[in-house]
């Protein structure tokens, strides 16, 4: 196969990403659980706060939640962050209430997206370290270059140049208890989710949503929850 092939092999290899990581994510978004799962209160290892993407139900984690609680830890979601349309910083706040009227302790903080801007928020902001370590996955920990071009606010905020951006990068402390997951390209993040100072863990995978539910995601996300 010579350059031009393998420009326009890869070129069809990620319209077709593009197509089945909105297919999914349109399925789960039409069927998104209410109730999280009373099984998920047992577990004797270190809890876990699940924390969704923008305009995510948390049932987009639900199969990584699964994963964790059967590996013993007691799975957590936050239902004042509801869909994550609100700000870094109002996502953030209502987490870190959540940990200390539960006086949750030893955390991880499973988070998708955006959701692990307002887990790297909350961590820098508890003052009693109740969070060990945040696994973030297909976080924009630098903004999205696509998000400027979006055309609704929630979105356009994620942009590299928008203020809570900004201020997240500036917040460099707590990288070193983060690990970044992401999958090779990822159409939302053309920029990528390398975050100077965290564990970065790429994996051979395409896309944004649908890596959620792959064999590799899970057991990357359960190795590093147990660590």
């Amino acid at each position: 196969m010579n350059g031009n092939e393998l420009r326009t092999w890869l070129t069809r290899k990620r319209r077709r990403a593009i197509a089945a990581d909105y297919a999914w994510m349109l399925a789960k978004s039409r069927r998104p659980l209410r109730k999280v799962p009373e099984r998920w209160a047992a577990g004797d290892g270190p809890p876990v706060l699940l924390i969704a993407g923008v305009y995510e139900p948390w049932s987009f984690l639900l199969t990584i939640g699964d994963r964790l609680n059967r590996a013993g830890h007691p799975i957590h979601v936050v239902s004042a962050i509801g869909r994550n349309r609100g700000t870094i910083a109002d996502g953030a706040r209502h987490g870190l209430a959540y940990l200390q009227e539960r006086d949750l302790r030893h955390v991880r903080i499973v988070a998708h997206s955006k959701g692990g801007l307002v887990g790297k928020q909350l961590m820098a902001i508890d003052p009693d370290n109740r969070v060990d370590r945040l696994i973030a996955i297909a976080t924009p920990f630098a903004g999205s270059t696509a998000a400027r071009y979006m055309p609704v606010r929630t979105l356009r905020d994620l942009r590299p140049t928008a203020a809570q951006i900004a201020a997240l990068v500036a917040l460099r402390d707590v990288n070193a208890r983060i690990t970044s997951v992401f999958g090779r390209w990822d159409a939302h993040i053309p920029n990528g989710s390398r975050l100077e100072g965290a564990k970065n863990i790429e994996l051979p995978l395409l896309g944004h949503f649908r890596l959620l539910e792959h064999e590799l995601l899970l057991e990357t996300v359960e190795r590093e929850a147990a660590a």
